[in-house]
């Protein structure tokens, strides 16, 4: 690494850190209902769409139906993208005939974006239409991510309240969500990709002709718009197979710094939305610092390894697989953005970093991706995890635990450990049934460990709702298709209805002076403990399939190993 690949990490860092409490401090406005700058343009389109969707937006929820809502949207728009893959060749904008999508692959898509994940196992420009693209996938990009900030807010205000039924209005959330966060930084970003020669248009695609003599076609499309709500929303689904390494998507070091921004700006903003509406800032910034500080330590260890050589191939930083354009650093730098977001957008191969490298990127999916995480996901993934924080230093010293003034009893950890137990369930028990059927072991590119690390890379990037992968297994077919559907559903549902079950049951507590053994949540301690909590439970779970994918090919790599 030279100082430029150093400044510029520094300048990320730097950014994304002042940037954070002013976009957490509008979003904490816009969610309490309160005037911001963007009122008098927002306010409009806001009432607009209560009046003809027929919503009272005085109205609030309780749980229950909060998630009832919840569920019925995301199911409409699961088969709304279904049924548009499956008629693709019936609607316009599909100016290259570009047949239906096969049924299992329109399955897996239509959840895939459904739930935030954008896992592909398909190349967009040969398999989806514009049409298909922009009113589909595109639509949904801004949907599912609004669902998983309407989620968070919830959770905040059920934590907040006392002795409140209700914990909000999921369809006011969404809307909000769209219109005063989503929607205006989408619409800015995709300009300014768009003067860095990100491609935007409905021309045809381009023919030209190579110094060979051949003939090329180009796809073209309107990609910039999709890029930006890609990245902000942290979804990742790319607009071209290649995804963020194709020079029409991130055309420039400029276009790629601001992609690789937008893929944290949101959820570092919305600890600080988070500390505001549970009304302790502090406690805000201690989540912040410790995201921070565990997204600079897997960047460190990841960094290392791919400078550290390889005697194989007796080289000392690793080109393979990355973006030649961009270089090593920043390669690594976006492949643990969006690993550590649930974002799954790539400009490097990740089948082809370091061992060491792929295993801090499976680490932070498997931990629950709440190092940032998906926009609002990655948030109440933490804050489950701080509840088992404060559970856990509760029984060390023999007290009910409290957390921000309530009383954490046993339903909360129930639902808590619920959510942490199933997406690792998932992960586990469907790499297993891969490795060990023809149809799971047939799609892999490598034998021995890498080809388990494949597979569970798949399975981690299903249930964690992430969508990037280890691109060297095949996922295109029945096995996959189905059983990664499966996986993104009780990934997404399996957090976000025990996380609406505990606002629900917080709510309705009252709050009680803090007692002399109640453990403080704006602390260092606290966060110290909470980055070990995180670690412990998280990474500890997945420790003896890492041990026999990522750990022991590094070691076999240095014995000089392959397969």
């Amino acid at each position: 690494m030279n100082w430029v690949d150093y400044a510029q990490i520094g300048l990320y860092i730097t950014l994304l850190a002042l940037c954070a409490p002013r976009l957490g401090g509008y979003m904490a406005k816009v969610y309490a209902g309160e005037r911001t700058w963007l009122t008098p343009l927002a306010r409009p389109t806001e009432r607009m769409i209560y009046r003809l969707s027929g919503i009272d937006p005085t109205a609030e929820m309780r749980w229950t139906t909060y998630a009832r809502s919840l569920l019925s949207f995301s199911v409409v728009g699961f088969l709304a993208l279904l049924v548009m893959q499956m008629a693709q060749r019936l609607l316009p904008f599909n100016a290259g005939q570009l047949p239906a999508v096969p049924w299992a692959l329109a399955l897996n898509t239509a959840t895939s974006f459904m739930t935030n994940t954008n896992w592909q196992a398909y190349a967009g420009e040969v398999t989806l239409s514009d049409f298909t693209q922009m009113v589909g996938l595109g639509v949904q990009n801004f949907l599912s991510a609004a669902t998983g900030m309407a989620v968070l807010v919830a959770l905040a205000r059920g934590l907040a309240r006392r002795s409140a039924g209700a914990i909000g209005n999921f369809w006011v959330d969404l809307v909000r969500s769209i219109v005063y966060v989503l929607l205006p930084l989408s619409l800015a970003l995709a300009m300014a990709l768009v003067s860095q020669g990100v491609v935007q248009t409905f021309a045809p695609n381009a023919v030209t002709h190579t110094l060979a003599g051949a003939t090329q076609t180009i796809p073209l499309g309107p990609a910039a718009s999709q890029v930006a709500i890609k990245q902000l929303g942290t979804n990742g689904g790319g607009f071209f197979g290649v995804n963020s390494a194709h020079p029409l998507e991130n055309p420039t070091p400029l276009s790629n710094f601001l992609q690789m921004f937008a893929i944290l700006l949101i959820p570092a903003a919305l600890t600080h939305t988070y500390g505001v509406m549970v009304g302790n800032r502090r406690h805000g910034w201690v989540i912040f610092i410790v995201m921070a500080l565990l997204f600079g330590s897997g960047l460190t260890i990841a960094l290392a390894a791919e400078h550290g050589g390889n005697p194989i191939l007796d080289v000392a930083a690793r080109m393979e697989g990355k973006e030649v354009r961009i270089g090593v650093a920043n390669s690594v730098l976006w492949a643990m953005a969006t690993t550590a977001a649930s974002n799954g957008s790539v400009v490097a191969m990740h089948d082809s970093l370091a061992p060491l490298t792929g295993l801090v990127a499976l680490l932070n999916i498997m931990i629950g991706e709440v190092i940032f995480g998906g926009v609002g996901a990655g948030l109440y993934g933490m804050v489950i995890f701080v509840l088992l924080t404060v559970f856990i230093a509760g029984l060390m010293v023999g007290r009910t635990p409290e957390y921000l003034g309530k009383k954490v009893e046993a339903h909360e950890i129930k639902m808590a450990t619920l959510a942490i137990l199933l997406p690792s369930a998932c992960i586990l028990l469907f790499s297993a049934l891969a490795s060990v059927t023809a149809a799971g072991l047939a799609s892999r590119a490598n034998a021995g460990p890498h080809g388990l690390s494949e597979i569970l890379y798949a399975f981690s990037s299903g249930a964690g709702n992430n969508g990037s992968a280890f691109a060297g297994l095949n996922a295109d077919t029945l096995f996959y298709n189905l059983l990664m559907t499966l996986a993104m559903w009780i990934g997404r549902f399996g957090v976000m209805l025990p996380a609406l079950a505990i606002a629900g049951s917080m709510a309705g507590k009252r709050t009680t002076p803090p007692s002399p053994g109640a453990l403080p949540t704006d602390t260092a301690l606290f966060g110290g403990l909470l980055a070990a909590v995180v670690l412990v439970i998280g990474a500890l779970t997945f420790l003896p399939a890492l041990a026999l994918g990522p750990i022991v090919e590094h070691f076999l790599m240095q014995a000089g190993r392959t397969f």
